[in-house]
């Protein structure tokens, strides 16, 4: 009769199996991860709307209103009246692009108070952030 020794046993480890259930955890983690949208500087509660775009890359101004009515050029607070000042300072307005982000509590005509003042300016491109 023949026995085994210990020694003449050969121990493998299969690694299919490990690699599988290590590709599944990855897959999971990147689908459960919850994505951040870190430019938005302000809590702002936008509109919904039905159809949206997205705009070119370009340089733009972007005018955020909050549902105090604070309001902040590029992330800067600025008023009213210092946003006419750097509007009519702005070489080349036609080429220039703005962005508008407002809450949807806001008042409407303090938007349109602000589409006034880029309109004035000549400042064709004028857009309205929405979800």
């Amino acid at each position: 009769m023949y026995f085994k020794r210990e020694e003449e046993e050969n121990y493998s480890l299969e690694l299919t199996p490990l690699v599988d259930v290590v590709f599944l955890l990855l897959i999971f983690f990147m689908v459960s991860t919850a994505f951040v949208d870190f430019p938005r500087q302000l809590q702002i509660d936008l509109p919904t709307s039905k159809k949206s775009s997205e705009l070119k890359d370009r340089e733009r101004l972007e005018i955020e209103m909050t549902s105090q009515e604070e309001m902040f050029l590029n992330g800067k607070p600025i008023t009213v009246k210092e946003l006419e000042a750097k509007m009519g300072a702005i070489e080349s307005p036609a080429l220039q692009q703005a962005l508008i982000r407002a809450d949807k509590a806001l008042a409407y005509g303090k938007v349109v108070e602000v589409m006034g003042i880029l309109q004035a300016a000549k400042i064709a491109d004028i857009s309205i952030a929405v979800k």
